[in-house]
């Protein structure tokens, strides 16, 4: 019997500044609703899904800074999306920016989790690959400031049980990284989900402005194909407090086909059936990590330079 996971991309236009998390949170209660009615298991949301993308602020006040971020999850704002999608018996996944205390120390993680039908949180991802600066640079049209407000994850990739398969997640710049791809893969995932924030002006190479979608595209196909794992990829997408956002959003088949897509820059939900067995047709064949894979002679990959 196959194992059918029917899932959403559900992307999200431009969040302003001003909006509050309870608006947020109607707008993807909404797509969630609009996801029960196509009979998804499964919706996904972008990267940092609750607020706007506060990075393109330089602020020193951290107190301005932590009013981004959440202490607990769910939390007031976000109760009535877990209450809603456990109420229809659909999973999800989202992004935000998470404050949270280990020990003496506050940490800044910009955050992923896996919520499964029964409204339980059963796997949490923090961003490995920030990209970025960390120092106030006026000359850029807006800035990118990752490095500045969140510390990247000391955590290894990883994969969950859930919805009769394993998953696993990155977040935006995580996604032009062969080795997220693989590490994924040899640790099992089926499905990795992937919300993200792109700017179409990239400043430190504007003349790849043009390639923004392309590129956003070309990595996740390659990741999919090469590792026979299907990718769901959001957007939080359009003109954000000035900033254009790409966005088509896409679901990937482990054969690297986008099989639904985006066509907007707003709030839209595209899904799919996906069979989690066909990741088969890719790893038993060209690429068998068994069959054919070299890793003892792989030794500058892991090499810190």
């Amino acid at each position: 019997m196959a194992r059918i996971v029917a899932t959403g991309a559900a992307q999200l236009g431009p969040i302003a500044r001003a909006e509050s998390r309870e608006s947020v949170v109607g707008r993807m209660i909404a797509l969630l609703e609009k996801g029960a009615a196509r009979g998804c298991d499964l919706i996904v949301y972008p990267e940092l899904a609750l607020t706007t993308f506060f990075p393109r602020w330089y602020m020193e006040d951290q107190a301005e800074v932590d009013a981004f971020f959440e202490r607990t999850m769910p939390n007031d704002a976000t109760a009535p999306l877990f209450a809603r999608a456990k109420e229809l018996g659909i999973g999800f996944s989202f992004g935000y920016a998470e404050l949270v205390r280990e020990g003496d120390r506050l940490h800044h993680y910009n955050t992923a989790i896996v919520v499964d039908k029964e409204g339980q949180i059963v796997h949490r991802y923090r961003k490995i690959h920030l990209p970025g600066h960390k120092e106030n640079e006026p000359w850029r049209a807006f800035q990118h400031l990752e490095k500045r407000y969140f510390e990247a994850s000391s955590e290894p990739f990883s994969a969950a049980e859930a919805f009769g398969g394993l998953i696993g997640q990155a977040i935006c710049n995580d996604r032009r990284w062969p080795e997220t791809y693989r590490e994924l893969a040899l640790r099992g995932a089926e499905m990795v989900l992937i919300g993200y924030n792109t700017p179409v002006h990239y400043p430190l190479a504007p003349e790849h402005d043009h390639l923004q979608c392309f590129h956003n595209h070309l990595c996740m196909q390659a990741g999919a194909y090469q590792n026979g794992m299907w990718i769901v990829g959001v957007a939080k997408a359009g003109k954000e407090e000035g900033c254009d956002l790409i966005g088509q959003s896409c679901i990937i088949a482990p054969t690297g086909e986008i099989v639904a897509m985006a066509s907007t820059l707003g709030d839209e939900l595209v899904a799919y059936e996906c069979d989690l067995d066909r990741c088969v047709e890719i790893r038993a064949n060209i690429f068998s990590f068994k069959l054919h894979r070299r890793p003892e002679i792989y030794t500058a990959i892991a090499a810190v330079n």
